[in-house]
């Protein structure tokens, strides 16, 4: 069937078009098609990242509940080196780096807690690990250091312990006005039936029978 002058006219026209921008469609065509692609594989690799990284993690909870501080260190290490963007490394440094503490290696103990600061997507994981620092820094007796942690910017959630810590730091240099006053401040910032009230404010008695 032959076509019309109009219909012949706005073929010309897109052939015409697609002579002019038909490359720079093709161009962009192709860059989703590969950016789609490429979303899928990152994703996929990140499933496998994850999946990988919790089969070692299990093996991690078996060393806590034996107390295998070999077995600790050494996937965690694993955990931290391979699989360092997913939230087990994150987990794996905090039980690593309390397992070196209480077994007497305070500086790997700061190394990964300084590691879950810098690395830690949630703020929550790098408030609590500034603070565990800061207990490891207050037991080398680095009261400047342990405070500068204390100091640092952090949810609102972690004053009390925070300022509990505080209170610690100036009680053992032996300046009680200081410690009464960050303890009393941690009081304020906890709820009405808390245990951990009547702790802090036994500490704050122990300062008064100090003088």
């Amino acid at each position: 069937m032959a076509l019309d002058l109009e219909e012949q006219e706005q073929i010309d026209e897109l052939k015409a078009w697609w002579k002019q921008h038909g490359p720079k469609v093709m161009i962009l065509l192709a860059a989703f098609v590969i950016s789609v692609s490429g979303w899928k594989l990152w994703q996929n690799y990140q499933v496998r990242q994850s999946n990988e990284a919790a089969v070692l993690f299990d093996g991690l909870r078996n060393g806590l509940s034996t107390n295998n501080v070999k077995a600790i260190r050494g996937v965690a290490g694993q955990i931290i080196d391979k699989y360092p963007r997913t939230p087990y490394a994150i987990d794996a440094a905090m039980f690593v780096a309390k397992t070196n503490f209480e077994s007497g290696d305070s500086k790997s103990a700061k190394a990964q807690y300084q590691w879950v600061i810098e690395h830690a997507k949630q703020d929550q994981s790098k408030d609590l690990a500034r603070m565990r620092l800061a207990v490891v820094l207050l037991d080398e007796k680095n009261y400047t250091e342990a405070t500068k942690q204390l100091d640092a910017k952090h949810d609102v959630a972690f004053d009390p312990l925070f300022n509990d810590l505080k209170g610690d730091i100036f009680a053992l240099q032996g300046m009680s006005k200081e410690a009464r006053i960050a303890y009393q401040v941690a009081i304020s910032g906890l709820a009405k039936d808390t245990p951990f009230k009547r702790f802090i404010q036994i500490k704050i008695d122990a300062l008064g029978e100090q003088g």
